[in-house]
């Protein structure tokens, strides 16, 4: 039997998640009282039991403690075996999701929505360090989300917890918040100045075409590509969830989207890492 806890920050992604593994096959349960728990997995771990596919939702309520879940849990891990996949955003993402949903946050108080936010991050510290997949859903569709959970729990594909996130942005709008690494490649031609090029992007063939025209865009990518190959394996092994790899231009319309396009197709199914290309300042 497989059995997974899906838990994680309020607005991570957990509802998706839970859907997801109803599709594919798992009877789901969600939100169960800490005081149920141990009965239910003994009760799923019976011999005879039907079910081989288990996915038990847990998240923080103002209603009951989660340190008790935490404690509950921790405690069977002595005696079941089970998978604790963890979903969270960025404390901005998860605040505009709220306010696009028009939700309360189960943990805030007098309407203080950041406070709660910060109150469940560290609540469920202790719970995400257990965790065996960790997900960060800051820049993912949900599409995106649906394809990583899909590797994990249908396909079984190996999973080391690191979402790297390539991403084009134009300077003049500002550099990425969120950005691990930034890669200025304004030292190249600007297509921006030729007529028939202009008001086109790098997501267009002919711009693709005209910026790789260039033996120093080749090089460039050369050197990126091996750079981040060898920070890979590094930063699985330091544990780093998330790396947002953000290149820019002067207004993110040509260069920077060529060249995120190029290095998202060399990394592309070179590793079980997982992966996603972003145009932040496109038209």
């Amino acid at each position: 039997m497989r059995f997974v806890i899906v838990t994680g920050m309020s607005g991570g992604g957990k509802s998706t998640a839970m859907k997801m593994l109803e599709d594919a096959g798992f009877y789901c349960v969600d939100n169960m009282p800490v005081a149920l728990i141990e009965k239910f997995m003994e009760i799923i771990s019976l011999p005879d039991s039907d079910i081989q596919k288990v996915a038990l939702g847990l998240d923080a309520r103002a209603s009951q403690s989660f340190e008790d879940v935490n404690n509950v849990v921790m405690g069977l891990r002595k005696r079941y075996t089970f998978e604790i996949l963890f979903l969270e955003a960025s404390d901005n993402v998860i605040l505009k999701r709220y306010k696009e949903t028009r939700r309360v946050h189960p943990l805030s108080t007098d309407g203080d929505l950041m406070s709660g936010i910060r109150r469940e991050r560290e609540l469920l510290s202790r719970m995400r360090a257990q965790s065996e997949y960790v997900i960060d859903t800051t820049n993912l569709l949900t599409r995106e989300l649906k394809a990583e959970l899909d590797k994990i729990f249908v396909q079984n594909q190996d999973y080391n917890n690191l979402m790297i996130n390539v991403m084009s942005f134009g300077f003049k709008h500002g550099i990425p918040q969120d950005a691990d690494l930034v890669f200025d490649v304004r030292f190249l031609p600007n297509p921006f100045y030729i007529d028939d090029l202009k008001q086109k992007t790098g997501l267009d063939k002919e711009v693709q075409d005209y910026v790789m025209s260039f033996k120093e865009a080749h090089e460039f990518l050369d050197k990126l590509t091996d750079m981040i190959s060898f920070l890979i394996p590094n930063y699985v092994n330091e544990g780093k969830y998330q790396l947002v790899i953000a290149i820019g231009c002067t207004g993110g319309q040509h260069r920077s989207v060529t060249l995120a396009g190029e290095l998202y197709k060399r990394l592309k199914d070179k590793g079980d890492y997982g992966l996603t290309l972003r145009h932040r300042d496109t038209k």
